[in-house]
């Protein structure tokens, strides 16, 4: 490997300077029929610990104590190999991406698959939405990298997990506000319980509301969104019933990005053309799924998940008139998406003794099936001079997209104290068909499949009581969207049946060390992909894609906590040499794939003094330094190159507990120093808009009561 020199003198030393001093993990539920899938890992620390996967854990309380509760990056910069950006654009979502896989995208979440309580958050083809994560009710998130999250299905190069709380007793009402920099407010509330009695327990129940908005940062980049979670779980003999629902709405201006030199000059403002348009989206979503899970003795049990959903887009962008007037092949300046979802996983699980060890099997079948009805308008009526932008107009595109997948997978485990062997597959087989209904510029119908096999295997072995070594390979294969695979590159009309999906090989191998308190990690993986999918260039809001070639993905990730009486002190690190090997006509081999920085530092300094009884506080210090990035695959240095940049930030927060009740409050700072930044990037850009800014000094400040019975 190239970067051997890199890493193997930290690897040398790690055990010997690095020991972990956090509080003890406390053990969670394995999610029973919530899991997608059964990782070894995954769940109690003693499970991550005695596993071969690459698995992280971020407890409810971390992702909201002194945060403001609205977006996954708050939280999970602690997570090595996760770049998490936020483009300070509600109306394209967070940009995140493991391991460089998921890193193209231009809005909404690919190449990782997200769970909710174990309700699928990405939907069948692969596309999913960080804003559906309940953080205020989260109990804990799992953040899965390496070959093993291949099991979870195509298009996923990682997977991220959040398992809300459950309710139980005493039961506990909160509330809490937040509010600061960009007229930025957040009001939520939750409540968690359970009916019967103590002896005879009924249903435990957990409920999260809430609702955000913000002027935003720049002109054109207001959003606001209320959401609704709730949860509903009951035990019975040998086994339990889950139902979740989850209920979202929202709405964003796009204030889109900006060039080199209107970046340079003002990172506040907003191009001409997104106003011109008044380009925006809305959003509305209603899910809800049932799990049962029941043994049936002798170690067999039997664990059932199903749900549904509907989802409904309309997006105005800002495609100017001249390329949709006469244009064959456009589908004009507005998206009108009507979604309806539905899927399952029925799994057989085995656990028991065998042969001096703890065997786990599991055999299942997952399927999915999305069907939308996608329209696009022109975003113009009339004709100059009085012609209006940014409204909807004519009609240009009238289909009906599905994709539907069929996996069938298997896993099985053998873990003794000293080592843990592991395995598992899965079937992959998905098909996308679209039935064009816009005939006027002919019939563009048609399909696409994509199959294979995905195998992983892994190891896990003891070198001294608190030292471990784990290994693992295994293949993946990203599908594109529907969204990626909805607008051929050449302009033309219908289904992009020319975009394959990717395939790769992936390998990793780690230590990992522990005391008494914790867990400290250092791993190095190695990717190869062919036909990986890249941005083909976004124009005016407008993604197309093409397949690159040949990619290489090579990296060193370090994670650790280490106590000193009142302070800790948790720090995260990424090294990620990602390059194009084969290259293309339009793409030299040997160059920078788009959006990744090659290095990702997170370190966080906290110190809880001893205060006045009965009032706890903690104050922290942060910094987060993020590598260069490029915004395209030429590696443009004048244009496209987004400097490296380092953020500091602050904070305080404290609780007071009287009885049964308990006021929490915090305030932050965040970007202490001001330092202008680029966010993110808009991958591939075809009008060089590639830089969405960071935001400045900001100024947070939440309180939170909360009372339990």
């Amino acid at each position: 490997m190239q970067v051997r020199s890199l890493v193997l003198f930290p690897l040398a030393v790690l055990p010997a300077w690095l020991h972990a001093q956090t509080a003890p993990t406390p053990p969670e539920a394995d999610g029973g029929a919530l899991a997608p899938v059964v990782i070894t890992g995954s769940g109690s620390a003693e499970r991550r610990w005695r596993g071969s996967a690459t698995v992280d854990v971020i407890d409810g309380r971390e992702l909201r104590d002194g945060q403001l509760q609205i977006n996954l990056s708050e939280g999970l910069a602690r997570v090595p190999g996760l770049v998490i950006r936020n483009r300070e654009n509600y109306a394209q979502d967070l940009q995140v991406s493991i391991r460089g896989y998921g890193a193209r995208s231009t809005f909404g979440v690919r190449g990782v698959r997200l769970f909710v309580d174990g309700i699928p958050a990405s939907a069948p083809d692969g596309s999913g939405q960080a804003a559906n994560f309940p953080l205020g009710s989260a109990d804990r998130i799992e953040v899965v990298r390496g070959p093993f999250s291949a099991l979870y299905g195509s298009s996923s190069g990682g997977a991220i997990l959040l398992y809300t709380e459950d309710g139980g007793r005493p039961g506990e009402l909160r509330a809490g506000v937040a509010a600061g920099a960009n007229g930025l407010w957040r009001f939520s509330t939750q409540a968690t319980g359970q009916t019967g009695t103590a002896e005879v327990p009924g249903w435990s129940y957990t409920l999260d509301v809430g609702k955000f908005a913000t002027d935003g940062a720049r002109p054109q980049s207001a959003a606001h969104r209320s959401t609704a979670n709730a949860k509903l779980s009951r035990a019975h003999d040998g086994g339990r019933t889950t139902l979740v629902f989850n209920r979202q709405s929202a709405f964003a201006l796009d204030p889109q990005g900006l060039s080199r030199a209107q970046f340079d000059a003002n990172p506040e403002q907003t191009a001409i053309q997104p106003v011109q348009f008044n380009t925006r989206k809305s959003v509305s979503q209603t899910q809800a799924g049932l799990a049962w899970d029941q043994a049936l003795g002798n170690g067999h049990k039997i664990e059932l998940m199903g749900y549904g959903g509907q989802r409904r887009v309309i997006q105005f962008q800002s495609i100017p008139a001249v390329n949709q007037i006469g244009v064959v092949g456009s589908s004009g300046g507005v998206i009108d998406l009507d979604r309806d979802y539905w899927g399952f996983n029925a799994r057989w699980r085995l656990q028991r003794e065998w042969q001096g060890g703890q065997l786990d099997l599991s055999a299942g079948l997952a399927g999915d099936r999305q069907t939308d009805l996608r329209r696009g308008y022109e975003n113009f009526t009339g004709s100059p001079p009085t012609r209006t932008l940014g409204v909807l107009g004519a009609l240009r595109r009238d289909e009906t997209n599905r994709a539907t997948t069929l996996d069938p997978y298997a896993r099985a485990s053998w873990q003794k104290e000293d080592w843990t062997l592991e395995g598992g597959v899965r079937r992959v087989k998905a098909r996308y068909a679209s039935s064009d209904a816009f005939l006027s510029n002919g019939d563009q119908s048609g399909g696409v499949n994509f199959n294979g096999y995905l195998p992983v295997v892994g190891m896990r072995w003891q070198l001294a009581p608190q030292l471990q070594a784990f290994a693992s390979v295994g293949r993946g294969l990203e599908t594109p969207t529907l969204n990626e695979a909805a607008y051929r590159s050449d302009g033309g009309a219908g289904l992009n049946t020319a975009l394959n999906a990717s395939r790769s090989t992936s390998a990793e191998i780690g230590l990992r060390g522990r005391n008494a308190a914790g867990l400290w990690n250092a791993t190095l993986f190695d990717i190869s992909t062919r036909d990986e999918i890249v941005s083909a260039g976004t124009i005016d809001g407008r993604a197309t894609f093409a397949n690159g070639g040949s990619t290489k993905r090579q990296g060193l990730e370090l994670s650790a906590e280490y106590g000193m009486g009142s302070v800790t002190l948790s720090s995260a690190y990424t090294f990620l040499r990602a390059r194009y090997g084969s290259g293309t006509a339009s793409i030299p081999a040997g160059n920078r794939m788009p959006g990744l920085p090659e290095h990702q530092l997170f370190a966080q300094l906290a110190w809880a003094p001893a205060l006045v009884s009965g009032i706890g506080g903690v104050f922290t210090l942060e910094a987060r330094h993020t590598g260069s990035v490029f915004a395209n695959d030429a590696n443009n240095r004048v244009t496209a190159l987004a400097e490296k940049h380092t953020l500091l930030g602050i904070g305080a927060r404290f609780e007071q507990t009287t009885g049964a009740w308990t006021w929490r409050e915090f305030v932050r700072i965040d970007n202490l120093t001001d330092r202008k930044h680029a966010g993110s990037v808009i991958v591939n850009d075809g009008n060089s808009r590639f830089f969405e800014p960071g935001a400045g000094r900001s100024v947070f400040a939440g309180v939170e009561l909360s009372r339990r019975f």
